[in-house]
């Protein structure tokens, strides 16, 4: 499947601008799904499209999103066309959907971390990096669901000195991941997407901007095949 990845990415490359080749291989040699965000029941639209912004900007790929009473919804004017390069991940089935989450999360090996103001063992300045990490935010009246926290592998706080209790959420997230970013930088650890996985988000990059682009993607797979034969 990679050799056929390469090839349709190749056969692509000739179509987009040189521009965008560069960006593209730029970008996602920094993109990462060791760190993952998920938001639970997020309910208004201004911090819901700011989170998947600063996801972009921090390199990481993949947003989780549970809705219970509150539908996941983007403005434009604020995501400013972020949710085109992270993948969106809904989770609103069924009768529990933040549990859901969790085992699908835990299943892909992620450490399970609840952010919360109340959590005394860690912050995010000295949580344990060694295993990918989903981190957990909740609404700023509310917070993370009793039941989501009682799942938790890890409880963590983000540092504040203040009298007022937590930050807004997209604020919450942006430090996290400024500070996680920055830990993981300076590690040791494999934290960045593989170059196999590179290549398959560039063709899904190439697929979403092009007109057409699935349909241009399944005639280099078909290409490809008819060249092996």
């Amino acid at each position: 499947m990679q050799e056929q990845n390469e090839y349709v990415l190749s056969e692509f490359y000739k179509i987009i601008t040189p521009n965008k080749v560069e960006m593209f291989d730029r970008i996602a040699a920094e993109r990462t799904n060791y760190l993952t965000i998920a938001l639970e029941n997020i309910y208004q639209e201004h911090n819901a499209s700011a989170v998947i912004r600063t996801c972009d900007c921090f390199g990481i790929q993949t947003l989780n999103v549970i809705e219970k009473e509150n539908q996941y919804a983007l403005k434009r004017d604020i995501a400013l066309g972020a949710g085109r390069w992270v993948d969106l991940k809904n989770f609103n089935e069924g009768d529990n959907p933040s549990i859901d989450c969790i085992k699908k999360l835990k299943k892909e090996n992620y450490t399970i971390v609840a952010t919360s103001p109340h959590a005394k063992q860690w912050s995010i300045h000295d949580m344990p990096l060694e295993k990918p990490i989903a981190l957990f935010f909740g609404t700023e009246r509310r917070g993370l669901s009793q039941e989501l926290i009682n799942e938790a592998d890890l409880l963590v706080h983000l540092p504040m000195y203040g009298f007022t209790e937590s930050f807004n959420i997209s604020v919450s997230v942006a430090i996290a991941l400024n500070t996680l970013r920055q830990r993981l930088e300076k590690s040791k650890l494999n934290w960045k997407l593989t170059e196999s996985d590179q290549t398959e988000l560039k063709v899904k990059w190439c697929r979403k901007i092009l007109n057409g682009g699935e349909h241009i993607e399944k005639q280099f797979r078909t290409q490809f095949l008819e060249k092996e034969l």
